[in-house]
């Protein structure tokens, strides 16, 4: 179920995304129509799709029917969509089997379904049309091993953040450390850490988002973790005042889009995905300054520090900040690409 999106700097229009007519698909004009005023996503947290109960049904003719008019709209709509990087047909017909098979069982000549037959429709109508992200709609994504929860107001866990896990397993006694994670989003990175501590490790993660905070608890419960991870509101280093000096690492995938590039990215990203957790000022560098500040009296002497940057140009700054504090405070500081061989992350010791 893994769609990668991009973070394309792009400018695009959207206003010829509503050109096309509903009408144009005769089997469904009159049951599409009726969509046209719930292209707004819903406002509260729901349960993923994957998780709800069977509890709706409709027959295989009328899936059919709904699968047609999908492919139709996605094959319609594919041209405007890329006008900004936006996904291709195919992608788009791939996220449509992606999505029944979250939503449908066979039972026999019944088609059992996790949503109401028109919800799908207006599911896909909010992908298509709104350029709602694919995860919002089935509110899950897959990452590492995980399935995590997501919803509007909380980041997209993204492939490459996956590292930041397998640099933290890669440091020596991490296994029974206190660690942190900053920023945390839907707890991808802290739940991630979590699952490879030993018995008397412990992950805190953090965030300013109410949201965040909500569903990030939510998948710490799911995969039965709250023994490891506790999930904190507030402002970066704010929750963790009794923790200073006491943590073994520090890890973080902050906000890092220069605040000018935010109008240009993909719609799905940049129209859709919260600001809090993209926009880093001016030239994207705001909050990775301010957790370079806090490194020195939350980390314990040896510990361990990684973040998550734009690339490149902000990975060797990020370096050279923090080696201008002095020779005696950092070691082994290391720029590591990811799997795209993007410079992204830094990493380093405290003397």
């Amino acid at each position: 179920m893994i769609y990668r999106l991009k973070l394309p700097i792009l400018s695009a229009s959207s206003s010829c995304l509503r050109r096309r007519r509903l009408s144009f698909y005769s089997t469904t004009a009159a049951t599409a129509s009726s969509f046209a005023s719930h292209l707004s996503p819903p406002l509260k947290p729901q349960t993923p799709l994957f998780l709800r109960p069977l509890s709706h049904s409709t027959s295989p003719s009328s899936l059919l029917s709904f699968r047609q008019w999908a492919e139709s709209l996605a094959r319609s709509y594919a041209a405007d969509l890329s006008i900004d990087g936006g996904p291709s047909a195919s992608e788009l017909i791939r996220e449509l089997s992606w999505l029944l098979q979250d939503a449908t069982f066979q039972a026999g000549e019944t088609m059992l379904l996790r949503t109401d037959l028109q919800d799908l429709y207006c599911l896909w109508m909010q992908r298509i049309e709104a350029r709602r992200p694919f995860q919002y709609i089935v509110g899950c994504e897959h990452w590492r091993d995980l399935v995590l929860a997501v919803r509007e107001g909380v980041l997209i866990p993204r492939p490459e953040t996956e590292e930041l896990v397998d640099l933290v397993a890669g440091v020596e006694g991490f296994k029974d450390g206190l660690w942190a994670d900053l920023g945390t989003g839907s707890g991808a990175i802290a739940i991630g850490i979590g699952r490879i501590l030993g018995e008397n490790g412990r992950v805190v993660a953090t965030d300013l988002s109410e949201a965040a905070v909500e569903v990030a608890r939510f998948n710490v419960g799911r995969y039965k973790l709250e023994d490891k991870v506790e999930i904190r509101q507030g402002h970066w280093f704010e929750p963790l005042q009794d923790l200073h000096g006491k943590l073994s690492g520090l890890v973080s995938n902050p906000p890092y889009i220069p605040s000018s590039h935010i109008p240009g990215l993909q719609a799905e990203v940049g129209k859709h995905e919260p600001s809090l957790a993209l926009d880093g000022g001016m030239n994207g560098m705001d909050h990775l300054l301010h957790l370079c500040d806090g490194l020195i009296s939350a980390l314990k002497p040896g510990g361990f520090f990684a973040f998550e940057t734009n690339g490149d140009k902000q990975s060797e700054y990020i370096v050279d900040f923090i080696s201008s504090q002095g020779s005696n405070t950092f070691h082994d500081m290391r720029i590591v690409a990811d799997f795209a061989g993007v410079r992204r992350f830094v990493t380093g010791y405290c003397q």
